[in-house]
């Protein structure tokens, strides 16, 4: 049997081992308290010592789920040792991990985006708000910030604050010290997720996520509370145009930046009159969105991942199921304003129902499965319509207990809407 690690601890990693269970044996560094259920957890964090264990135990593939190991370099290791891993790249992985970097790829490749100044320099910025038209005005940190470095101001005023707190290193510390200041699209989100081996590509079904805490989209921005896929929001002359104004042109340019781009290449887009534009880049699977994606297809997973870690995409038809997933997160009493106090978790009879749960803020003690705080898990219903999926994922929803448990209630309601 097929050897995979996988790198990383929360859903997405928990879900593409979840799939990839009946075709290989799965390792995670580190994972948390469920996926001991179905695989080895490691506990090495060293990126040498990692590529060591790899090669000493015969691993046939490594994937890697977060972000933070890509920007650092974890992918350059591996090749090193001649491995075989699927992600980007350090060089490829500065489409995420400086938003500097990334809208001025997009600006010299003519890729749609929101028209934009980076700075480090306060008087450009308040130079810049003061100039901007319209309002609200859209903030971004440089580097890395746990995916809360976008500030949407609603003045003037609250525009300039921000770039202080950023520039000071107040808000986001080093992060921040250089700054994006764009303007505010006026549209509705979407996520797509393209799988790259540095020239080709396949594009997944398009996902929506749902970040505010609250129905309705009231409450503060979060990771993410619920997303579904496919979206009928889409269609068929929208996917184009991603492919051919977005996608097609990012790896070509990659390619002459020197830094071809291998792994998933998550584009955020907000959509404007049907027009796409690019928000960011993320380079790895996004969560909720993966724990849907996994579900969807119908090829093999890990063929689907080494050939394109081995640069050979071309030799596999990547099918998707006919039908859609939608996902409900259930977070920690708590979140996201402050860390919660640990509960036990106990799950229902699911036998009746049409789908799985994907675990990522949780422990194993003594055989029992607890929230450890954050966002705890995701139910993902499936069916044949939005509807049916997102009946399913409420279903589960009410299989699962712990003290302070907090979902929202109308994950989809943009996609029942069309629907009808």
């Amino acid at each position: 049997m097929k050897k995979v690690l996988i790198i990383g601890s929360g859903w997405r990693e928990y879900s593409i081992g979840y799939f990839l269970k009946n075709e290989a044996k799965i390792y995670y560094a580190p994972g948390n308290g469920a996926t001991k259920k179905f695989a080895t957890n490691i506990d090495i964090k060293d990126f040498e010592k990692l590529a060591e264990f790899a090669k000493n135990e015969g691993i046939d593939l490594t994937i890697v789920g977060p972000e933070d190991p890509l920007v650092n370099g974890i992918v350059d290791v591996f090749k090193k040792y001649n491995l075989v891993i699927f992600g980007p790249r350090a060089n490829a992985a500065k489409l995420e991990g400086s938003k500097v970097y990334m809208k001025n790829f997009l600006k010299k490749y003519n890729i749609p985006t929101a028209k934009y100044i980076e700075t480090s320099d306060k008087n450009k910025a308040y130079e810049f708000i003061d100039s901007m038209d319209k309002l609200p005005i859209v903030i971004k940190a440089d580097g890395l910030c746990a995916g809360k470095g976008v500030i949407i101001a609603q003045t003037k005023d609250e525009a300039k604050k921000t770039v202080d707190d950023m520039l000071s290193g107040k808000a986001f510390g080093d992060a921040g010290k250089r700054i994006i200041i764009e303007e505010f699209l006026d549209g509705y989100e979407l996520s797509m997720f393209a799988i790259c081996d540095g020239k080709d590509f396949v594009l997944l079904p398009a996902a929506q996520d749902h970040k505010r805490l609250l129905d309705g989209d009231k409450g503060p921005n979060t990771g993410g509370m619920g997303a579904y896929a496919p979206t009928p929001l889409v269609n068929d002359e929208l996917y184009e145009k991603v492919k051919e104004r977005i996608i097609k042109p990012t790896l070509k340019g990659m390619q002459k930046e020197g830094a071809p781009f291998e792994g998933v290449l998550f584009i955020g887009l907000m959509i404007v009159d049907n027009e796409p534009y690019v928000l960011e880049y993320n380079v790895r699977f996004g969560d909720p969105e993966c724990e849907e994606l996994m579900a969807l297809i119908d090829t093999s997973l890990y063929d689907m991942f080494y050939n394109a870690a081995k640069g050979e995409l071309e030799k596999i038809n990547v099918k998707i199921k006919d039908m859609v997933a939608v996902g409900v997160v259930c977070a920690s009493k708590n979140y996201p304003y402050s860390s919660s106090e640990m509960a036990e978790i106990t799950i229902d009879e699911m036998s009746e129902c049409n789908g799985y749960i994907s675990f990522a803020g949780v422990k194993e003690i003594d055989n029992k499965l607890y929230a450890s705080g954050g966002r705890v898990l995701v139910c993902v219903g499936f069916g044949k319509s939005v509807k049916e999926a997102r009946d399913e994922a409420y279903k589960i929803v009410d299989k699962v207990h712990f003290e302070g448990k907090k979902y929202r209630k109308d994950i989809a309601y943009q996609a029942l809407n069309v629907e009808g």
